[in-house]
């Protein structure tokens, strides 16, 4: 008891104010305090190294020229020169579409998913229908889509069946961007469909439940209960998707069009390769890349204020 009693003496006269803790509970403490930064330094050291510094370095490269002036300071001639070439101003203008039809390539997979998270009939077949697009190579996916959407191909002969005249989906400069950005949702909803239902397995069973019980239809029970609950998710899956649009559909679009039919399915990223590897103007493809970086953070910035609000008004 008497040894009791001093250790509790010991530890009560080391906690009294003013007195300072032992020095094994000081260097816990800093150790504790330091850990999260320990363990955070590889990641943001790959993202400094690989991510950021090489922004830096591409936004400074878009200042110099090329050519005769190559690595001469030119100011911002080369951002006038972009927003001069109507191949570049069609790119935006593309650009300005694909944020017009990112609710209907976010919609798709989450509807999807829904019908699979509620169990429908055949939705552990359907599982494995809807992502298997996603493992196909682009190259691959675009060559299957020329076959399909030619002139003289399936889809037309299809559409010659009922009535329909054909349609030049590839070499139609009105039609093209859409083929293109079609074909694109339907090779990559997949992941989002994973991401949706990776965010359904939080979802609270009972708020089903109740909504079935008060009488709620299906798109009721959407609006008020999944999309609530689900709003981070979408959130993540709207500004990826949106990524992807703006730097994965190069493969597509040089297997599918080529950027043409005159010029009409150029995005940032094919115009970037064409400066680079076709015209070689390295600096002339940085300055479009910083437009496109700049692009890419608005447009998620706005998505994210925009579905904030959203949610907080459902």
């Amino acid at each position: 008891m008497v040894a009791e009693r001093d250790e509790v003496a010991v530890v009560a006269a080391a906690r009294r104010p003013g007195r300072p803790f032992p020095r094994r509970t000081r260097r816990g403490s800093r150790a504790e305090r330091l850990a999260p930064f320990v363990l955070l330094a590889p990641a943001v050291l790959i993202i400094v190294v690989l991510r950021l510094w090489p922004l830096v370095l591409g936004v400074n490269f878009s200042f110099t020229g090329d050519g005769d002036r190559n690595g001469m300071p030119v100011g911002l001639d080369n951002y006038a020169t972009l927003f001069a070439d109507p191949l570049f101003r069609t790119a935006l203008r593309n650009v300005g579409l694909l944020v017009l039809l990112l609710p209907v390539a976010v919609a798709i997979p989450g509807l999807l998913a829904t019908f699979i998270y509620l169990r429908v009939p055949g939705h552990r077949v359907f599982r494995g229908v809807y992502f298997f697009p996603a493992v196909l190579s682009p190259v691959i996916v675009g060559a299957i889509f020329n076959l399909l959407l030619a002139y003289d191909g399936p889809l037309n002969t299809l559409l010659g069946g009922v009535g329909i005249g054909p349609v030049d989906w590839l070499g139609d400069p009105d039609v093209a961007i859409f083929a293109v950005v079609g074909v694109h949702v339907w090779a990559t909803f997949g992941m989002a469909l994973v991401v949706f239902l990776a965010g359904f397995s939080a979802l609270d069973p009972s708020l089903l439940d109740a909504a079935k019980v008060d009488g709620a239809t299906l798109p009721q029970t959407i609006r008020h209960v999944i999309v609530p609950a689900l709003t981070r998710t979408i959130q993540f899956v709207f500004v990826t998707t949106m990524i992807g649009m703006l730097t994965s559909m190069f493969g597509l679009l040089f297997v599918m069009t080529g950027g043409g039919p005159e010029g009409s399915t150029y995005l940032p990223e094919y115009y970037i390769w064409v400066q680079q590897g076709q015209f070689n103007q390295p600096a002339l493809a940085s300055a479009a890349s910083s437009v496109l970086f700049v692009i890419m953070l608005v447009v998620g910035l706005a998505q994210i204020a925009v579905l904030r609000r959203t949610g907080r008004e459902v």
